[in-house]
């Protein structure tokens, strides 16, 4: 014969599979309610229900939040029964939700892929000394040519070595006209067309 802590482990795990159970009833993964796992719980709960003096302190306790578990999930499960019965959920519901949910992703995703497509149209670098930070003005001078050709445009007759004149020329001019160290070049894609900015950093 079980013991007390037995029967209450027997009942604690009938409940989470009632509840299992009961999902997929009302998810249309079984044809029946699981009415044989509540029929063998009500026989636990009825029985000690009736046998509380035979509980230890701490088997009353646990008894009792088994108990109230139980119940709550009953009343959930007669009231979605009595959902379904008059024709208040529709079945294909959850799937039909699951579809909107999967077309609003889809429309996220999309655009934070035309966002990030966006953003990486924009290339930004900080120059103080232009004739001592080569690498900058050769990575911007990249990103430049970068952006006209994939805009379809002709670069003319700028050179490399006239771009980085103009850097230079650009931030020392910056540099004088608005007492600040730090110019910010930013060259963007904007409605087909490449731009070139300079910007002074506070």
């Amino acid at each position: 014969m079980a013991t007390i802590d037995e029967d209450l482990s027997a009942l604690e795990r009938d409940i989470r599979q009632l509840k299992i159970e009961y999902d997929m009833y009302f998810g249309g993964g079984r044809k029946r309610p699981p009415t044989e796992i509540e029929w063998r719980i009500e026989l636990v709960v009825k029985r000690y229900g009736e046998r509380g003096g035979d509980m230890k302190f701490g088997q009353r306790f646990r008894f009792s939040n088994l108990s109230q578990t139980y119940a709550k999930y009953k009343d959930v499960f007669r009231k979605r029964l009595a959902q379904r019965e008059e024709g208040k959920v529709q079945r294909h519901f959850g799937a039909a939700a699951k579809a909107i949910e999967a077309e609003r992703k889809k429309a996220q995703a999309a655009t934070d892929a035309a966002a990030a497509a966006e953003a990486a149209k924009v290339f930004r670098v900080v120059c103080t000394a232009p004739d001592k930070e080569t690498d900058k003005v050769e990575q911007l001078y990249e990103a430049f040519v970068r952006a006209k050709k994939e805009a379809g445009e002709e670069m003319h007759k700028m050179t490399r070595a006239g771009f980085n004149e103009f850097v230079r020329k650009k931030t020392k001019d910056l540099q004088t006209q608005k007492n600040c160290q730090e110019v910010e070049y930013v060259v963007e894609t904007v409605d087909g067309q490449v731009k070139l900015k300079a910007l002074v950093k506070s």
